[in-house]
């Protein structure tokens, strides 16, 4: 065993100076201060050599600051520096890109840390020592902010992840950022689902057709006779669809233009309604339309009216929004399309389980969530649900969405009555 040190490692040097005892590295330093050595400043000497030690092991120790009339000419002296914040949330994010090339990491995850690292942890912590940071000081930022649960959650989740990858190298300190905990998320919390009437979610489908044409109508159309989240629709290629049997197998999501699993991370197969089996048809025959023009050289299922692939839903989103503004009712934005697909399978009496594994949701789920809503539902919209799900326009002289589009017509002209000078349609 080594000696223990009985002076504490400071000690009197001659009547006017307390010299100093301790490493670095390995290199022993023993600098000295104008302190007369009574007993009071020797207990104040040895209360800053611990506070020295402490710096010395976070690697922001100076001796410039700490002993500026120190000299050695043997014995340089050490710099010691503890990268800063924006130093070690640059390695962070760098590892989670190779965990998504090994595909141990979906892409969105990785996105959202770097978004959420720049927008609230690098302007506040970037240029500070990443070692010198106290629990308070995340703990005062992340307090100071008017959050949702769901973005406090995610903003605390990432610096959390930030922070234990950082302390990974420093694993005989304590991680300060391991003591923020995320909000309780209560049922009270959640958002409420607010599905589409039938009436309204035909008229919305007519006016989206009539605004932006076959390819962006029969896209959104789809969606609410099958369920898909918007990421997965779009993300479908054409040998996903099995026309024999009817079923549409959902494998994969488009998520920032790049490809991934489910939500879920599992697959599923959807039975089609024969609504959703004549949409896709009508897909079939227009990308079939645009191959032989030469315009189309890829095999997804859906696409743009140019035949360019729908690599991100932002544009999609955007026209949904622009065609919401000249109709009648309030406003839903595009993924209250699989909700009202969830809610009409419940409402026209399709089995819990079944419903759930159409759409990927577990039984608690479609029951708390979905089941709930339908209740006290009127048989007539029932049986309007039930009409326009089973509706084929391949079967008959009129489109599903004919009767809708007379009704969109008649609001305009209405509109135009009222305000002769206002724009309508395009």
């Amino acid at each position: 065993m080594g000696r223990r040190s009985l002076t504490g490692g400071v000690r009197p040097q001659g009547h006017t100076r307390i010299r100093f005892d301790f490493r670095i590295d390995g290199t022993r330093f023993r600098p000295s201060l104008l302190w007369v050595p009574n007993e009071a400043n020797l207990r104040r000497a040895r209360a800053k050599l611990k506070h020295i030690k402490t710096q010395i092991a976070l690697g922001v120790f100076s001796f410039e600051e700490e002993f500026p009339d120190f000299r050695s000419r043997q014995t340089p002296l050490p710099t010691p520096r503890s990268p800063t914040c924006s130093e070690v949330f640059d390695a962070f994010l760098q590892h989670c890109e190779a965990r998504v090339s090994r595909g141990d990491l979906a892409p969105r995850t990785v996105i959202s840390h770097r978004q959420i690292l720049n927008r609230v942890w690098i302007p506040r912590l970037g240029r500070v020592r990443f070692l010198t940071i106290r629990h308070s000081t995340l703990a005062n930022i992340v307090d100071s902010q008017d959050w949702s649960k769901k973005t406090y959650n995610n903003v605390v989740s990432t610096i959390r992840r930030a922070f234990e990858y950082g302390y990974r190298d420093h694993p005989e300190q304590r991680n300060p950022a391991s003591f923020l905990k995320n909000a309780r998320i209560r049922r009270t919390d959640r958002p409420i689902i607010d599905p589409f009437p039938i009436e309204e979610a035909e008229l919305l489908i007519a006016a989206v057709h009539a605004d932006w044409g076959e390819a962006q109508g029969n896209y959104d159309e789809c969606r609410f006779f099958t369920g898909l989240r918007p990421s997965e629709e779009i993300a479908l290629r054409v040998s996903d669809f099995d026309e024999k049997h009817g079923t549409l197998s959902v494998t994969k999501a488009r998520v920032q233009g790049i490809e991934r699993t489910t939500k879920t991370g599992e697959s599923r197969l959807i039975r089609l309604c024969p609504r959703a089996h004549a949409v896709i048809r009508r897909q079939l025959q227009l990308r079939e339309e645009l191959s032989h023009r030469g315009i189309l050289s890829h095999d997804y299922l859906f696409f743009d009216q140019d035949g360019a692939p729908l690599e991100k839903i932002h544009r999609a989103y955007k026209r949904w929004r622009t065609t919401y503004q000249k109709l009648p009712f309030r406003y839903r934005k595009p993924y209250a399309a699989r909700h009202s697909s969830i809610s009409w399978n419940l409402m026209t009496g399709h089995n819990l389980l079944w419903v759930a594994q159409q759409h990927g949701h577990s039984l608690i789920t479609t029951l708390t969530v979905y089941a709930a809503w339908t209740e006290g539902a009127l048989e007539t919209n029932v049986a309007s649900i039930r009409n326009s799900m089973q509706s084929d326009p391949s079967q008959g002289s009129i489109t599903p969405s004919s009767a809708a589009l007379q009704h969109l017509h008649q609001f305009l002209n209405q509109q135009r009555q009222v305000l002769p000078g206002a724009h309508f349609g395009r």
